[in-house]
């Protein structure tokens, strides 16, 4: 039993009945969470369904997911995997980056965006960021040489980066000279291959397309705290130009994340298909059927439903902040580009990193959960270690040091919404005034 204001309750009745109301009371009374994800009874539903099926691992809803997703983007295929991390570093394998090679990426991303460069011996190029947090493009020429095979341009908590620039400089004679292809693949493409780490931006909008269809290859993110989730699991949007034949590729990254063999089980399951072969010495993330099990259900009411509500917490946050004199309010929408809504990341005017991190404190006093998006890569102890410094990258370190992320998710009460807005002005004008 579970008394609250001398009412009691049965933990029967909340737990296998749920009892929103009770629900949402104990949460208005308790920490308000950061980004928890949506778990209701149709995902509960479709998981059982899939266990019950036998499958899984990969199978047919794997395969439906995909092909969902890739018409959600308006792609030619889509190979859902393990994380989004997996999807960048099978890229970069199949595009051959090694040891000697450059790939550029933003000094402010999260750590996973050069982990994977590192992992294939290859050197991260950091480049400081714009102020809208992603990778500032008229630095992006500086930093290219005849050893850049990738720019990996991040879309920094949903925000689009500007990629006809990206594409325009790629293609660009002078820097298409400066490639110097290792391999077929790359002599194949001629140029830069663009890869979008676009872990935040499932369903934003450059110029009226959906991420996915903006680069070369796209890699998304389903984990826990992403808009669309599948518990843990990410996916690769191709999209790259003749002579490839993306389908084909498609069929390549498929035994790549299954240790090259050149079978999955749901191949294998058909008579007399047993045989396998091993054609290359692939890796083991493939996507299950539990997670696309969610995916499947996230994705049918994620335009619908799920970035309706994520738009307007995020309309709510930039009505309620830009009447005050100390907020910056992040940009989502303007005349080409659109945010998925991912984060909403508030700016105070005029602060330390020392007092930000005092803020944070008072926020977390007053029962509510913030984050920060994202500690630049050359703070990082390994990062530092490899000889990068955070001076080299001023506009990066001046947003870290002054950005707090609220709390974004689905089931965000009005209730607590005003708990929110009310936790960080409240701690804010403590601080600074």
């Amino acid at each position: 039993m579970l008394i609250v204001d001398k009412k009691v309750f049965s933990f029967d009745n909340l737990l296998l009945k749920g009892n929103g109301i009770l629900l949402n009371y104990i949460c208005c009374l308790m920490m308000i969470p950061f980004s928890p994800p949506r778990i209701d009874q149709k995902m509960i539903d479709e998981v059982v369904e899939a266990l019950k099926s036998g499958w899984i691992t990969t199978g047919p809803r794997t395969k439906k997911f995909e092909k969902q997703l890739a018409a959600y983007c308006k792609v030619p295929a889509m190979v859902c995997l393990s994380s989004a991390t997996a999807g960048l570093e099978l890229m970069l394998r199949w595009f051959g980056v090694k040891e000697g090679d450059e790939v550029v990426l933003p000094a402010y991303t999260y750590s996973a965006t050069a982990n994977v460069v590192i992992h294939c011996g290859a050197r991260p190029v950091l480049v400081d960021a714009g102020d809208d947090f992603n990778i500032h493009v008229s630095l992006l020429r500086e930093a290219i040489t005849s050893r850049t095979k990738v720019i990996m341009p991040v879309d920094i908590g949903g925000w689009p980066c500007n990629y006809d620039a990206i594409m325009q400089l790629v293609n660009q004679p002078e820097v298409k000279s400066l490639f110097n292809p290792g391999n077929d693949v790359q002599q194949k493409l001629g140029r830069i291959m663009v890869l979008s780490d676009a872990a935040h931006s499932l369903g934003a909008t450059y110029n009226g397309i959906k991420t996915g269809a903006l680069a070369d290859a796209t890699v998304f993110s389903f984990h826990a705290v992403k808009n669309l989730t599948t518990a843990e699991g990410g996916a690769i949007a191709l999209n790259f130009p003749a002579p490839f034949k993306n389908e084909e590729l498609y069929s390549c990254l498929c035994i790549y994340s299954l240790h090259g063999q050149n079978k999955d089980a749901l191949a294998k399951m058909q008579k007399g298909n047993w045989k396998y072969d091993i054609i290359t010495a692939g890796y083991k993330c493939n996507m299950t059927d539990l997670q696309a099990a969610l995916g499947l259900v996230e994705l049918q009411r994620y335009d619908d439903d799920t970035l309706i509500k994520r738009k307007q917490v995020c309309r709510f946050y930039a009505d309620f902040f830009k009447t005050k004199k100390w907020a910056e309010v992040p940009v989502q929408s303007s005349g080409e580009r659109e945010s998925s809504y991912h984060l909403f990341q508030l700016l105070i005017k005029g602060i330390t990193e020392q007092q930000r991190d005092r803020i944070i404190t008072g926020i977390f006093n007053r029962d509510v959960s913030v984050n920060v998006h994202f500690i630049p890569l050359p703070l990082l102890s390994f990062y530092k270690n490899q000889g990068y410094r955070m001076e080299h990258y001023p506009n990066a370190y001046q947003l870290y040091s002054r950005e707090i992320s609220l709390p974004v998710f689905y089931d965000l009460t009005d209730e607590q919404l005003n708990r929110v807005v009310n936790a960080v002005a409240d701690s804010v004008e403590e601080e600074i005034c």
